[in-house]
């Protein structure tokens, strides 16, 4: 019973051995057989799945302790990939005793292919090869194509992987980054200026416009302070005074996302100064207008009886009246003085220029603060240069506990941290609601090569200053070396300054 069942079975093994043994053809001095193309085929799966192993290996365990970035982590491991792949390509037909030499054939019938049918193809292979090598744009790099926008995710042989804004992945040919121009917002640095056009209309305050896009600049947290954004006007357009805003960012994929919240800033800033965008027009110039007049002539006081206006013209004209007493003008706070009339103030500046002035307020910026606020603490380091445009403050020691001087309108502080290279050395609070015009430590030096008056009055002020908080203990005697403090500040100053 067991031989009947037996025999079967093995008929079916020598038939299915017989199948794999047959010779289907001869090439490079080897019989091929359909057993050596299914081995062939396994051994070609291990070395693609060993050089896959191997690469990702590489790339997460090596290049990742080493320091390299997303971008190289990535061409480095497709590389090595694909040179594993020729490299296991070339070894395994040896294995399997099939002379190379032989594959000279198959190789000129590829080229030939190659040149004929297959041109896109080689053309997106060797495109391929240009951004893994010479690395024009990696993966993580946010780029800009034509229309399209996104963070490259994967560069492979034939084509690479964009993920756009909208979470949407585009697959592009090769090729097409290699004949196109590309605008890599990531490329060496993550830091790039964007700039944003915008149109004013004739006759606006060219200073306010200035101050507007400085304010709307600053207010954006994602704005980077340095390098310090730019206004530039442009052009006198068709229809508007055109301006450009040039801010710094270092997230461009957020790059939109970033400039629309800067618009919404432009557009509220320009509303509280009453700056108007104006929209294109067109001046219509009538060459005979007489019959124009004559459609469009009102009635006159004489056309109506007794020479009367209409009793409905008397109330139009008292409601009138009173609509235009209504639109008067009101004195406004000081709080909503603009930048130059606050600036005007103070004596370093009441004799500058609208020019003179809008250099200014590229230097810094107004800030408002609450009676009792805060505006620098003692031990912190000192990053910006503040002048009290309106309001009073006072400036108290915490550590020795002891109330130090008061400062008013036209006064400035926070010039020891900056000049002497040490922490703030008193705690400054706000006596009443106050506008301070704040100048960060890269802006200083373009303050006080501009205005002289204002470098040498520093130095006569931080010489006394200095005494009154050595007095107190804050400052050590080797802070200075020489026995005239004021010439030794001044010194300090052009050092640092060049002025």
């Amino acid at each position: 019973m067991m031989d009947w069942i037996i025999s079967p079975i093995e008929h079916l093994q020598n038939a299915v051995t017989q199948i794999f043994a047959v010779e289907l053809f001869k090439f490079g001095g080897r019989s091929f057989t359909l057993s050596l193309i299914v081995q062939l085929i396994f051994a070609g799966i291990l070395v693609l799945v060993i050089a896959r192993l191997f690469s990702e290996g590489i790339k997460r365990w090596l290049l990742t302790r080493f320091g390299f970035d997303r971008g190289s982590r990535e061409a480095i491991a497709s590389i090595l990939n694909y040179v594993l792949i020729i490299f296991g390509a070339l070894i395994v037909p040896q294995i399997f005793g099939i002379r190379l030499t032989s594959l000279t054939v198959l190789a000129g019938a590829l080229g030939l292919g190659f040149a004929l049918g297959l041109q896109n193809l080689a053309n997106h292979f060797l495109s391929g090869l240009t951004l893994l090598i010479e690395q024009p744009i990696k993966v993580g790099d946010f780029i800009e194509v034509n229309d399209l926008l996104g963070t490259v995710e994967k560069i492979l042989i034939r084509s690479t992987i964009v993920r756009t804004i909208t979470g949407i992945f585009v697959i592009v040919p090769n090729n097409y980054f290699v004949e196109n121009n590309i605008i890599n917002w990531s490329y060496q640095t993550s830091t790039c200026g964007v700039l944003i056009p915008i149109g004013v209309a004739y006759g606006s305050d060219l200073v306010l416009v200035t101050e507007a896009l400085f304010a709307a600049a600053r207010k954006e947290s994602r704005v980077l302070s340095q390098p310090p954004p730019k206004v530039w006007f442009k052009a006198f357009g068709d229809s508007a005074l055109e301006f450009e805003l040039l801010i710094w960012i270092d997230d461009p994929p957020a790059k939109r996302e970033i400039v629309s919240a800067v618009n919404f800033l432009i557009d509220t800033e320009f509303r509280c100064r009453n700056i108007q965008i104006p929209f294109p027009q067109r001046d219509l110039h009538i060459r005979t207008p007489d019959t124009l007049n004559a459609l469009l002539r009102k009635p006159r006081e004489t056309d109506l009886p007794d020479n009367r206006l209409p009793a409905d013209t008397h109330k139009v004209a008292l409601e009138d009246v009173r609509v235009t007493e209504n639109k008067r003008p009101r004195p406004k706070s000081i709080n909503h003085w603009t930048l130059r009339d606050l600036l005007r103030q103070v004596s370093y500046f009441e004799r500058c220029s609208d020019r003179e002035l809008r250099l200014l307020i590229e230097y810094g910026y107004r800030q408002l603060f609450q009676a009792g606020q805060i505006v620098c603490q003692e031990n912190d380091p000192g990053d910006s240069f503040y002048i009290l445009l309106s309001g009073s403050v006072e400036v108290f020691s915490e550590q020795a506990d002891k109330h130090i001087a008061n400062r008013y309108a036209g006064e400035f502080f926070g010039e020891m941290s900056l000049l002497l290279g040490i922490p703030r050395s008193a705690t400054i609070r706000t006596l009443e609601d106050s506008i301070l015009f704040v100048v960060d430590r890269g802006n200083l030096q373009n303050l006080l090569v501009t205005h002289r008056e204002l470098a040498d009055r520093i130095s006569e002020e931080l010489a006394t200053r200095q005494e009154s908080l050595r007095s107190l203990g804050l400052l050590t005697d080797g802070t200075q070396s020489t026995e005239n403090p004021l010439q030794w500040i001044r010194d300090r100053i052009q050092l640092l300054f060049g002025i």
